[in-house]
């Protein structure tokens, strides 16, 4: 008997583990650091080059939609830096168990989460 496959994937529909969400969110991150550097390198360039385009600084820094794009762009740094940690593990073939791997992965987001969190509370 042949198996009827679908001939596209509803992406909408698919349910993907919280192993392949935290896989993709990390890819997603990375993605998002690297565009975001020239935004980062105009800002430490603001902040570093004299008193007037500091102040230009602290104004751009100053505006509500800048701080939630900072905040969105240290919760990419922190779960791509968490997940990393939990790849380099998987790489040396630890953690590769369901239950193990589920867990890990339940725990890359929530340690995001809490250090984006804690460290956009203090910043902001």
């Amino acid at each position: 008997m042949q198996k009827q496959r679908p001939k596209h994937l509803d992406l909408a529909t698919i349910r993907l583990p919280i192993p392949g969400i935290v896989s993709i969110l990390h890819r997603v991150s990375g993605v998002a650091l690297f565009f975001s550097l020239p935004l980062l390198i105009y800002l430490l360039h603001g902040s570093l080059s004299s008193a007037e385009s500091f102040e230009t600084y602290r104004a751009v820094i100053a505006h509500p939609l800048m701080k939630i794009i900072l905040i969105g762009l240290l919760w990419a740094y922190m779960h791509h830096f968490c997940a990393g940690i939990r790849f380099l593990f998987l790489d040396v073939h630890k953690g590769l168990e369901l239950q193990t791997a589920r867990a890990t992965a339940k725990t890359v987001v929530v340690v995001s989460l809490a250090l984006t969190l804690i460290l956009g509370v203090a910043l902001w």
